[in-house]
């Protein structure tokens, strides 16, 4: 510990005994280092905060909503682009004097590193930008960064509001384009089909539609066996009745066995109607004539001459002939299935390779139909989409907090860097006075040379200062310091022009 502080010692008694050479050295490092300071030109920092609503209800109902907020998120990302960035130089002072593509490029390089597009939440967000420029006072690199801020908005605004208009009409004549593609491929596979089919009508649809079709005609012909015994059944049925329906009926009053017979059963109703028993002498008498009556109309069958025509029988003829007709119908609808059977049962085992090409007709043919329909359907959703963001814009943007000229720079920290070069200017002074003294062959103290020399020192003899020689140190102590008041004087100065400064932009 001694020898550290004996060290301290002789590096302070080196500095302060070229304390001249110190303080020079101090003065020319901090003029230089301030003038240096004042030529870094200000920086001004302007700010903006955007709220983004994605919230459409118009277009949630429609359907046709996109995502708002990956939309939102996207041009952020992009705001800061090098196309975007060249947009608010050409249309801010930044361009100003710029001919050349080169000088462009290196204009955006800086102004990139200057632009930050923050995100605070989901739906808010912050620009921030930082203009600094050498051959621009303070007030219009203060205004400068707030035309910045605000053309970058302009250009968020525009990507959203322009911009999605821009993009679906863009995606619009990108699908009509693939949509005069795919009718122009469809209308060749439909000429293919065509072509295909008036060759082999058979096989219209491929071989998939034609064992559909197998598979209906056989059905059907299942249905119409089914139809034609019902409908045989029925013509039986019908013939049975014809069988036991007489053609003509005899009435009362006209003669005959018939007619007897009805007279008796009318008469053999009334007394029966009046009370009388079946023991009744007239109630047995008369039901044996009905009885006689009876066996003879019998006897003589069905279709006996006589009477009037029958009107049931005639009506059970009607419908024998409509059954006939529909037996008929049936019958011959039943052999035109069982030929068409025939007849794809035929195809479908002669040619499979014809059956193959068919199969490969049809399914490209519905393939390229359904793309087709698929994009016409995607084209109208867009255009829909389109008309509804053309009415009521799909995001809306309010400007919490707008941009504004700065009040005051936001770089370089003047003050601060007055102090450094202060500090730097003072330990450099020291520096190269210790540096001095260690390059000549002095001892501060006895120790030193003792350390140095390796033999004992019996002594030190102190300096003698005449009244003349400290009237003369003194004088040139106040000289020291007043040279050091004076460094530390401009220091003073520097810091009370630069706060002057700063209000005056204010």
């Amino acid at each position: 510990m001694s020898e550290i502080f004996e060290e301290l010692r002789t590096a302070l008694y080196s500095v302060w005994h070229r304390r001249w050479l110190a303080l020079a050295v101090a003065w020319g490092v901090c003029l230089l280092g301030w003038l240096v300071v004042a030529m870094i030109p200000n920086s001004y920092e302007a700010k903006a905060r955007i709220y983004v609503d994605v919230d459409d209800v118009l277009s949630e109902q429609l359907g046709i909503a996109g995502d708002g907020r990956e939309e939102i998120r996207r041009v952020r990302q992009t705001l800061a682009s090098a196309v975007n960035l060249e947009k608010v130089i050409k249309s801010t002072r930044l361009g100003e004097n710029i001919t050349e593509r080169s000088a462009l490029e290196t204009e955006i390089k800086n102004l990139d590193e200057k632009v930050t597009v923050t995100s605070e939440q989901d739906n808010l967000f912050e620009i921030t930008a930082t203009v600094g420029k050498g051959d621009l006072s303070d007030a219009e690199n203060a205004v400068l960064a707030r035309d910045v801020v605000q053309k970058l908005i302009d250009i968020l605004r525009d990507e959203h509001v322009a911009g999605s208009r821009a993009q679906v009409s863009g995606a619009v004549t990108q699908i009509d384009e693939q949509l005069e593609e795919r009718k122009r491929e469809l209308e060749a596979a439909e000429q293919r089909r065509l072509t295909f089919e008036a060759q082999y009508p058979d096989l219209i649809g491929g071989s998939s539609t034609l064992v559909t079709r197998l598979q209906q005609a056989r059905t059907e012909a299942r249905g119409i066996e089914a139809d034609l015994a019902a409908a045989e059944s029925a013509l039986a049925a019908i013939n049975g009745q014809l069988a036991g329906t007489p053609r003509t009926i005899d009435t009362p009053g006209t003669g005959g066995p018939r007619s007897a017979l009805a007279g008796a059963q009318a008469q053999l109703a009334e007394l029966r109607s009046r009370g009388l028993t079946d023991e009744h002498p007239d109630v047995v008498a008369t039901t044996r004539q009905v009885q006689i009556l009876t066996r003879q109309v019998a006897a003589q069958g069905p279709n006996a001459g006589g009477g009037t025509p029958n009107p049931a029988y005639t009506s059970l003829i009607s419908i024998r002939a409509d059954r006939q007709a529909s037996v008929e119908s049936l019958q011959s609808r039943r052999a035109a299935i069982q030929s068409d059977i025939a007849a794809l049962m035929g195809s479908q085992a002669a040619e499979p390779e014809v059956a193959a090409e068919a199969n490969r007709i049809s399914r490209d043919y519905e393939v390229l139909q359904q793309n087709y329909e698929k994009l016409l359907q995607d084209r109208e959703e867009l255009r829909t989409r389109g008309e509804v963001e053309d009415n009521t814009s799909q995001f809306k943007f309010q400007l919490t907090d707008p941009p504004v000229v700065p009040q005051g720079p936001a770089a370089p920290n003047r003050p601060l860097l007055l102090l450094g070069v202060l500090f730097v200017g003072l330990a450099s002074g020291a520096g190269a006075a210790y540096a001095l003294s260690q390059l000549r062959s002095t001892f501060a103290t006895p120790k030193k040379l003792e350390r140095a020399l390796d033999l004992p020192v019996i002594g030190s003899i102190s300096m003698t200062v005449s009244d003349a020689a400290s009237e003369l140190r003194a004088k040139r102590f106040k000289q020291f310091a007043g040279a050091t008041a004076g460094l530390f004087g401009v220091f003073v100065i520097l810091l009370g022009i630069e706060f002057v400064s700063v209000g005056a932009v204010a």
